[in-house]
């Protein structure tokens, strides 16, 4: 396959880290909309395996749906390889940007961007898709060991760390959420945005942007509702039933708030609501008991079959 053109954003290979379902998401999109070689790495191989399979059911989808032709997912879906466990993030070493897609927890995002600021080119763009976790904080863990954060070292590997908040589903979603770290260079903000301009569903694409605050724009406002239908639940004020239905029929979402909160994950869920608690430490963010519980309970949503509803 020939390399794909230069473009305005200058990304001729995308790496993406992590085959979850998001990770996965980014990859398809990528390779389906923006048109790039895309190099996709898990440390678990059993990973990988299901996030490709979900690939080509998605692909296979969009054709059967007329929203693809076959040469077009077979084109798109040649354009993403696999980066073997034994080369680790050294086969990330060729990709102009990478986007990291794994859980939220910062001290493995710190690993990892002290990994890729070592790994990749000093030219690379280094994104995270947290949907919580200070940008700046992730930012800091790529300045290279022996520097300090004024070095001009250190100010330059920590400029070219952003955020790119994807959303879930992402072959469905039309918003990318661009958060600048305090270090992040105008430079890497401009060229991740024009990279995630044409990348989604064929429909006009909005990128949002987020100051460096705990949720940032989307979950600040998102999580303290589906946590305060979750307490509601918790005081026996209303069934299940009734909260979502109230919100779907009353405020005209399209599903309720529990309902939702199934489909994120409830560990995620938890994971961004303590971010807002610890990253504020305003008390109304406290997280629901019940929502711990479950999490504790390994209830999580819809991917482990059971949360506030049944789903095997």
């Amino acid at each position: 396959m020939s390399a794909a053109p230069l473009v305005a954003h200058g990304i001729r290979r995308l790496g993406v880290l992590g085959a979850g379902q998001m990770g996965t998401g980014i990859a398809m999109v990528s390779a389906v909309r923006a048109k790039v070689p895309v190099s996709i790495y898990d440390r678990s191989p059993e990973q990988v395996k299901k996030g490709l399979a979900l690939m080509d059911k998605l692909l296979d989808k969009d054709v059967g749906k007329g929203r693809l032709t076959s040469e077009q997912a077979k084109e798109a879906r040649d354009r993403v390889s696999v980066v073997g466990s034994e080369a680790g993030l050294k086969g990330l070493r060729d990709v102009d940007m990478v986007v990291e897609a794994v859980s939220e927890n910062l001290q493995l995002k710190q690993s990892i961007f002290a990994s890729l600021a070592a790994e990749l080119s000093p030219d690379a763009i280094l994104a995270t898709n947290t949907s919580s976790i200070s940008i700046t904080k992730i930012a800091t863990s790529a300045i290279p060991e022996g520097f300090s954060a004024s070095s001009e070292e250190g100010k330059k590997s920590a400029s070219r760390v952003v955020g790119l908040h994807f959303f879930n589903p992402v072959p469905v979603m039309k918003l990318v959420e661009l958060i600048s770290a305090l270090q992040t260079s105008q430079d890497t903000l401009d060229r991740a945005r024009s990279f995630a301009k044409p990348r989604l569903t064929g429909l006009p694409t909005e990128v949002t942007v987020s100051k460096d605050v705990p949720g940032f724009v989307s979950n600040a406002l998102l999580m303290p509702f589906l946590n305060e239908a979750i307490m509601h639940l918790e005081k026996g004020i209303a069934t299940r039933e009734d909260i979502d239905t109230t919100l779907k029929l009353g405020m005209n979402h399209p599903m309720g708030p529990l309902q939702l909160a199934d489909f994120i994950g409830l560990d995620t869920c938890l994971a961004i609501q303590k971010t807002l608690y610890e990253g504020t430490g305003d008390s109304k963010y406290r997280p629901a008991i019940l929502l711990e519980r479950m999490v504790d309970a390994g209830w999580l949503g819809k991917k482990s079959g059971k949360g506030f509803y049944d789903y095997n």
